[in-house]
């Protein structure tokens, strides 16, 4: 039987505890058949010097949600996912509030998985375009 919607959330969530996920405490917020968003609060804690979001913490909200939404789609009982590349391209910054990490699949292959990110902000501004690759491997007996 396939998990809710709400179950799927609270799962992805409970597992970034003691984890980068949690340091920049980023948060999955929506599902569904071909996307997973994730939230990250934008302060101090994800700044560069002068004040603006850390394209660095972007990359890391972009990664994050993109692995998640690959480790949907698997069967986790025989893979597990790591992300093999990721590009970042930072059009805006960004000072408070929060930014949303958007995940579709271009590419949804057994091996790799390819996934476009969109982050923007509140104002559902364009803040980065990314793209992660993600592979699937088995998991050791």
């Amino acid at each position: 039987m396939p998990l809710s919607k709400e179950n799927i959330i609270a799962k992805a969530n409970a597992v970034c505890k003691n984890t980068l996920m949690e340091t920049l405490n980023i948060e999955v917020v929506d599902y569904g058949d071909d996307f997973l968003v994730a939230r990250m609060p934008v302060n101090a804690r994800v700044y560069q010097p002068d004040g603006v979001l850390h394209g660095g913490a972007t990359a890391a909200l972009a990664e994050s949600v993109g692995s998640f939404a690959s480790h949907i789609f698997i069967d986790t009982e025989q893979f597990f996912v790591r992300g093999i590349e990721i590009t970042a391209n930072h059009i805006k910054s960004v000072t408070e509030g929060y930014v949303y990490a958007k995940a579709t699949f271009i590419h949804k292959g057994r091996t790799t998985q390819l996934l476009d990110i969109k982050v923007t902000d509140e104002a559902h501004n364009l803040i980065s375009v990314c793209k992660l690759t993600t592979i699937s491997l088995p998991k050791k007996r």
